[in-house]
């Protein structure tokens, strides 16, 4: 049997250091985290490189619409 530390009930009432609502600003503003499939996070490794792409996209479509 496994020694567990965790109780099963926490009294969030005196627990300390915790800020209600820290990122409730910020939530509200909204957020557009999205999830890539592992074969295009592979090819676009970091944030920079997937605005990139997305940015070179928008401008080859709004040619093709011209």
């Amino acid at each position: 049997m496994l020694n567990d530390e965790l109780s099963e009930e926490y009294d969030f009432f005196q627990l300390s250091g915790g800020v209600r609502g820290k990122y409730v600003d910020h939530y509200k503003k909204g957020t557009n985290l999205v999830l890539l499939d592992p074969d295009v996070a592979r090819a676009f490794p970091t944030q920079e490189s997937v605005n990139q792409a997305l940015r070179l996209l928008i401008q080859i479509s709004e040619r093709l619409r011209e």
